[in-house]
């Protein structure tokens, strides 16, 4: 099991911080960077040399959106698993995020253990793991 080279877009230092304290203490998941605004994960995502295998976005951002990351990311050629990690993870939400290129939609409040579950398996190599929305 390798560990996951990961980028995490998230404009709340407290869950940022706190995020990474958890996946990388719980998950094989080494943190290469992080940002807090769409502009700033747009450019650190298309700049070449920088590579992550995993890129965790919140929707609501301090500029911007995670839609447009999301969207972003989606249409480059990287391979890389994108996950959204978000408090507003309705239905609706989920949907848009799958149709603009996520591979998963997390719930902050209730679906951490099954982010950490998702970058072990991603980690060890399953190509679609929990496959569940």
């Amino acid at each position: 099991m390798h560990q996951l080279r990961t980028y995490i877009v998230e404009d709340s230092a407290v869950i940022r911080e706190s995020l990474i304290a958890t996946l990388e203490e719980l998950a094989p998941v080494q943190v290469v960077g992080t940002a807090e605004d769409e502009l700033t994960a747009v450019q650190w995502l298309s700049k070449l040399g920088n590579h992550a295998d995993l890129v965790i976005v919140d929707i609501f951002l301090k500029g911007g959106s995670g839609l447009g990351v999301i969207r972003a990311a989606h249409g480059q050629s990287r391979q890389r698993s994108l996950v959204v990690l978000s408090n507003y993870a309705t239905a609706d939400i989920r949907r848009k995020c799958l149709e603009l290129g996520a591979d998963r939609v997390f719930d902050k409040s209730n679906e951490i253990d099954a982010l950490i579950s998702y970058c072990s398996a991603l980690a060890a190599g399953e190509t679609h793991p929990g496959m569940l929305n």
